[in-house]
């Protein structure tokens, strides 16, 4: 009788445990999800605000900075353009902090797995990295 109550309680103690292990994975990814829903936010509130002020200023300079039907198309431009102050550019600069907010959900994803040494979904993450960079290079040539 004695060693049924003592399995007992060594299986109730191993419940709590995985338990408790549970709990503390359960908090560590609400915490992940709620530091990449931050980066989100904060991602789109930049990207907004970088556009709405090169909007703004083309709206009072009445021009975009660059000769009629032209426009930055690499990043070497684009910088070069905010650098020197014309809208076209800082909206362009806006719409790519726009599209690199969800690449940048990939990534710390990918390093969140690989810290939680999930490596099923960290092989997983590296693959739609790869192909979003692909996929960016071929934009690019094409």
């Amino acid at each position: 009788m004695e060693e049924a109550k003592a399995k007992a309680k060594a299986d109730a103690n191993a419940n709590a445990i995985t338990g408790a292990e549970g709990e503390q994975a359960a908090s560590r990814i609400a915490a992940v999800e709620l530091a990449v829903t931050k980066m989100l936010r904060i991602g789109i509130y930049a990207a907004a605000a970088v556009i709405v002020t090169g909007l703004l200023w083309l709206l009072i300079t009445g021009e975009g900075g660059y000769p009629e039907d032209t426009y930055p198309t690499s990043f070497t431009d684009i910088a070069s353009g905010v650098a020197d102050w014309k809208p076209v550019a800082v909206i362009e600069a806006g719409l790519f902090l726009l599209i690199l907010t969800p690449v940048m959900r990939v990534v710390v994803s990918l390093f969140t797995f690989l810290h939680e040494k999930d490596y099923r979904f960290a092989w997983i993450t590296a693959l739609v990295l790869v192909i979003l960079i692909i996929s960016f290079a071929l934009g690019k040539a094409g």
